[in-house]
């Protein structure tokens, strides 16, 4: 968890294949998972936000089939930094409006 602004854009533009300039949260973690570093673009510059844990681990969800990404929403992000495991809770079913959908 050495990584800084520089190293974190590059890892999110290369290895993830994404745009680290998009206006999505982008989470990393170390080997132990008792660090993360938060990387974030607001539109005028990037944001780098980290935490250790003093005690215990941050229960990081598996990649499914070979991906090196795990795409949470905004709730499952919510519930891993409050020290949930995610493989242990299940979703249910739940509207959710697309984005561009408009509500009549």
């Amino acid at each position: 968890m050495r990584k800084g602004f520089d190293g974190l854009f590059g890892l999110v533009r290369n290895r993830l294949s994404a745009d680290p300039m998009s206006g999505h949260v982008f989470l990393f973690c170390n080997a132990q998972h008792n660090r993360l570093k938060l990387l974030f673009w607001d539109g005028s510059g990037l944001w780098v936000c980290a935490k250790r844990l003093e005690r215990g681990c941050f229960r990081w969800p598996e990649p499914a089939g070979g991906q090196v990404k795990v795409v949470l929403s905004h709730e499952e992000l919510t519930l891993l930094l409050g020290g949930i495991d995610l493989a242990g809770s299940r979703r249910r079913q739940w509207y959710r409006m697309a984005a561009g959908e408009e509500s009549e």
